[in-house]
């Protein structure tokens, strides 16, 4: 099998650690490559779309994660061995990495999780695994959107802020803001807003058949900022248009039950 080992930047522990992986998986007939350069420019590709691996093992935390899915020229199966604090997308320990790793075989177990495109006046602006946020330039300034739903207005918001958010982002920021916990194998738009200005404006979670455009209402410069990796500035008002991306993220089925690692991993907070 062609495996991707990409460590965490700039953390030796993880570094260390993913040179004795390699080694032990190369010792086991695998083709192993390290990634070692630091993958935060938006211009750099995390490999080379004319030889794509079969497995990205990821170490590191959930951020590294969703950079990597950020700097894919295409989507691949993502293992993710957990170097961060809480890990919610990193399902392996370290101590049993290589172990699970040579177990697998192909066609490898697959899970997708869907990702949401954005587009701003019909351009493709990106792709959330977890979240996108809009909120004002300056902190703590007030924001008005409008949410449309297949052209009909469902909802106003007056808040400091917007998270929208897939399910497997519903136990990141959407969480912290107030938002509930979704199964990741339900497909939709979840919509918090930050602070909300009336208490009766509450998150809501939208099918993602639906067509939904989120309407910025206001004077003040707003960016939007997707998976905490990439940030794009926007006009101050605007329509952004929301859909299931085509491309899903794909994470290797490790067996787990989601509800008992999310409790698990609650607890640990």
């Amino acid at each position: 099998m062609d495996i991707l080992i990409l460590p965490r930047f700039a953390d030796d522990r993880a570094a260390t650690f993913s040179d004795s992986l390699r080694d032990d998986l190369i010792r086991n007939g695998n083709r192993v490559r390290i990634c070692k350069k630091d993958i935060a420019d938006p211009g750099i590709l995390l490999f080379n779309p004319e030889n794509i691996p079969d497995l990205l093992v990821v170490v590191g935390g959930d951020g590294t994660i969703l950079l990597a899915t950020q700097r894919m020229p295409v989507q691949i199966p993502i293992l993710g061995i957990n170097y961060g604090e809480v890990g919610f997308l990193a399902d392996i320990e370290p101590e049993n990495a290589s172990s699970f790793i040579l177990g697998l075989s192909k066609p490898l177990p697959i899970e997708t999780r869907m990702r949401i495109e954005f587009r701003l006046n019909g351009k493709i602006i990106g792709n959330a695994l977890n979240e996108a946020l809009i909120v004002t330039e300056r902190p703590a300034k007030m924001l008005k959107f409008s949410i449309f739903i297949n052209g009909n207005i469902a909802e106003r918001f007056r808040s400091d802020g917007l998270i929208i958010s897939t399910p497997t982002g519903s136990t990141a920021y959407a969480m912290s803001a107030g938002g509930p916990i979704v199964d990741p194998r339900v497909e939709g738009f979840l919509m918090v807003p930050l602070a909300p200005f009336m208490l009766s404006n509450r998150p809501h979670l939208i099918d993602s058949s639906r067509i939904v455009c989120v309407s910025l209402e206001g004077v003040k410069p707003v960016k939007l900022v997707i998976d905490g990796q990439t940030e794009i500035h926007l006009d101050e008002s605007c329509k952004i248009e929301l859909s299931k991306s085509p491309t899903p993220a794909q994470f290797i089925d490790a067996g787990q039950n989601f509800f008992e690692k999310i409790n698990h991993k609650l607890r640990h907070l």
